[in-house]
């Protein structure tokens, strides 16, 4: 395994949502991906709780039956309100973007099951059933999520693609029951994994800080 050397920051600024650049055809080490999660586990929770659970899935077969259903949701989602060219219509500056980015997203979707490897995290409970409040709820999500991204990191640096997905969790059960999931287990994302076609990856076209910014007051 060879590790890119990058910088703190660059690592931060450079980690993208990697769909067509994702190499179907290398496989990944198993211990390369061991070596990230071991990294994910240092990322804070909240009251030390570390109650992230992770799926890692590389068998093929498995793969498959996980992108049948991930396509299926695509193709609701394409044609639903939330699909990329739906978003920042108030600003046509975005449009070319967002074209970009629905055209990524479908090429994944049309190749998930060409994936090597997928991760999904999971955390203990139900939370679409549990009606928690908005502090409980963030706390559950803000102890498993950061582990998530420090995992994403982690593979940037040894030259991993990866993308944060949830169209899956529109057939969450169908999944949980293909792979054993317990009923008392949530799923939260679906990270598919693979090596990239080149690394050089760089800082995306971001909206200006003092768009979102508010200091002391909104």
């Amino acid at each position: 395994m060879t590790k890119l050397n990058l910088s703190a920051d660059e690592v931060l600024t450079t980690t993208r949502a990697v769909r067509k650049r994702l190499d179907f055809d290398k496989p990944v080490e198993g211990s390369v991906l061991e070596e990230c999660l071991h990294i994910a586990l240092q990322a804070p929770s909240g009251s030390n709780s570390q109650g992230w659970q992770f799926i890692l899935v590389t068998d093929p077969e498995k793969i498959a039956c996980i992108a049948e259903l991930y396509q299926r949701a695509f193709t609701a989602y394409e044609a639903g309100p939330a699909q990329p060219t739906k978003i920042h219509q108030d600003d046509p500056s975005m449009k070319e973007t967002q074209q970009r980015v629905l055209s990524s997203a479908k090429y994944l979707a049309d190749n998930m099951a060409k994936v090597p490897a997928m991760l999904i995290p999971c955390c203990v409970g139900r939370i679409a059933e549990a009606n928690l409040p908005l502090a409980a709820l963030s706390a559950s999500f803000g102890s498993t999520l950061p582990a998530v991204w420090s995992f994403m990191l982690a593979a940037r640096e040894r030259g991993l693609g990866t993308c944060w997905t949830t169209l899956h969790l529109n057939y969450e059960q169908e999944i949980a029951q293909l792979l054993g999931i317990p009923d008392d287990i949530s799923q939260l994302a679906l990270i598919p994994i693979a090596y990239t076609k080149g690394t050089d990856f760089k800082q995306a076209p971001r909206k200006p800080l003092d768009g979102v910014l508010h200091t002391n007051s909104w």
